[in-house]
């Protein structure tokens, strides 16, 4: 016992901070574990990195939070509330679909809004619709609820999670799921996107993916007060009280492993650290390919996962205009002439179709502070295919396709937009991998189709290498912010346990 009392603490090293590096550095560091978290950008956020200029603040990345609970979670996890950290507002409609049509739809959490607008589109699809939601509903407690935050290291885990899957139909696309229960094409659409929003085909992607549906009509859609660089802030705040050290422009170079564990972390410039335990929230082929570069499981490993089956990229463009526009909703997607045909160029390429599909962010609507007063200020995003599939000159094309993207804006979205602009800023493919170390530029990752989800992704702990953890969009249960936080509780549920077999096991 007297051993035991001046034993130092277990010290972690986090590599990534993103949201699940963040959120498994509070758990680690709440549980006692000396936690250093080590980021290669000169700020904290990972894909919701932060940027400023003229008065307006850009969002880099995640912009939609659509489970407050698992953020909450991770607070009580070091015995706080999120709510004594930062606000979480609520933002209605969800989304705003329009179509070249003309036709819109206001994606809402009220039913009889959403049975109205189904109607006018095709009455016989409401009851298809309610249908649909049920389904949606089952496979979130299947999918998410139950499994969203539970590590599948064996393929047994698989075997007895099969009978539920099978059962679901999990080996049915997401659109497929959709039009067995809804037949207008628009709101096939409606009900379809949302796994591009996790880096996934809709016409590829397994049906369980369904779930985000019942996600959002759970619980609804946030956004920070503040924007969500605020929520990283607050949870920078959380670790840093709780002990935990953030080192910023601090790239790590090389994980280094003797006698088969990770035993320390090589910065750029040459400096060692050495700790218990090392855990990776940076790109999964990045950390085998690159970090773990001198070891054959690095090696093998990286070139296993860079032939995985990778998820899109996406074309950024940040921008402020000095005024407003009236009935302007804070999410809208601007669907383009073709759905299939354009997603299958996405996900396929060989080059970048002449038509998109656009998703609008304008958080200012929400919260004025985010620009000056008059002022609004806007993401739009693309998806574009990945280096690996269009291997694009995006310092090219880059400004010749956002000009493309900002006069379609004011032709249908936004009159006035391309004289009132006062600044504008680019995230390309490019930047994807040279800032964020994603293979390939992908923005999600492994792509979230059956045979690369659960048990066949990347698992949260290494399986060769005992003291090698993984969290983030690559590992499972995937992307979005209610994944990658899922996967650091299903992460840190690991090293406490493996921490307490091996206290357990010393003499």
């Amino acid at each position: 016992m007297m051993l035991d009392a001046i034993r130092p603490p277990r010290t972690a090293a986090v590599i990534g901070a993103g949201f699940g590096g963040l959120a498994l550095a509070i758990r680690l560091q709440a549980a006692g574990l000396a936690t250093t978290l080590y980021e290669k950008r000169d700020k904290p956020g990972g894909r919701a990195y932060v940027y400023e200029d003229r008065g307006f603040t850009f969002d880099g990345g995640p912009t939609v939070i659509t489970d407050p609970t698992c953020l909450e979670d991770v607070f009580e996890a070091a015995g706080r509330r999120l709510a004594d950290y930062v606000e979480l507002m609520p933002v209605s409609p969800f989304y705003r679909l329009m179509w070249r049509d003309g036709r819109a739809f206001d994606y809402v959490n009220d039913q009889d809004a959403l049975d109205a607008q189904i109607r006018r589109f095709a009455p016989q699809d409401v009851e298809g619709y309610r249908r649909f939601l049920a389904y949606s509903q089952e496979v979130f407690e299947e999918g998410y609820l139950k499994l969203g935050a539970v590590p599948f290291l064996h393929f047994s885990d698989m075997i007895k999670a099969a009978p539920q899957l099978l059962r679901l139909q999990a080996w049915r696309s997401v659109y497929s799921m959709v039009a067995r229960f809804i037949c207008e094409p628009h709101l096939r659409q409606a009900f379809s996107f949302h796994s591009l929003l996790v880096g996934g085909n809709p016409f590829a992607t397994s049906s369980i993916y369904a779930l985000i549906h019942a996600l959002e009509r759970k619980w609804g859609v946030f956004f920070p007060r503040g924007g969500t660089g605020a929520l990283v802030k607050a949870m920078v705040r959380l670790f840093e009280e709780l002990g935990g050290q953030v080192r910023l422009s601090t790239p790590v170079d090389e994980v280094e492993v003797e006698e088969g564990r990770a035993c320390a972390v090589r910065l750029k410039g040459g400096e060692r650290v050495p700790c218990d335990l090392v855990a990776s929230n940076a790109d999964v082929v990045h950390t085998y390919g690159t970090l773990l570069r001198n070891t054959a499981r690095g090696r093998q490993e990286g070139a296993r996962l860079a032939g995985k089956r990778h998820s899109m990229s996406l074309f950024v463009t940040y921008f402020g205009a000095r005024r407003t526009w009236s009935n302007l909703a804070q999410h809208t997607v601007l669907f383009g002439p073709r759905y299939r045909g354009l997603v299958r160029d996405i996900f396929r390429g060989p080059g970048l179709a002449a038509d998109f599909s656009l998703y609008v962010h304008a958080p200012s609507v929400t919260d004025p502070s985010l620009a000056p007063a008059g002022c609004t200020a806007f993401y739009v995003l693309s998806p574009v295919p990945h280096l690996g599939k269009a291997p694009l000159d995006w310092g090219r094309i880059g400004p010749l396709y956002r000009d493309r993207i900002l006069a379609h804006l004011e032709q249908r979205l936004l009159p006035g937009l391309r004289e009132s602009l006062v600044t504008t800023r680019m995230l390309t493919p490019f930047g994807f991998r040279d800032e964020l170390n994603a293979h390939h530029g992908s923005a999600f990752s492994i792509e979230p189709i059956l045979t690369q989800s659960a048990w066949f992704r990347p698992h949260n702990r290494d399986d060769r290498i005992p003291n090698l953890y993984f969290t983030g969009a690559g590992t499972h249960p995937g992307a979005g912010v209610p994944g990658v936080v899922g996967s650091a509780k299903a992460t840190a549920g690991l090293i406490l346990a493996d921490l307490a077999a091996d206290g357990a096991s010393r003499p």
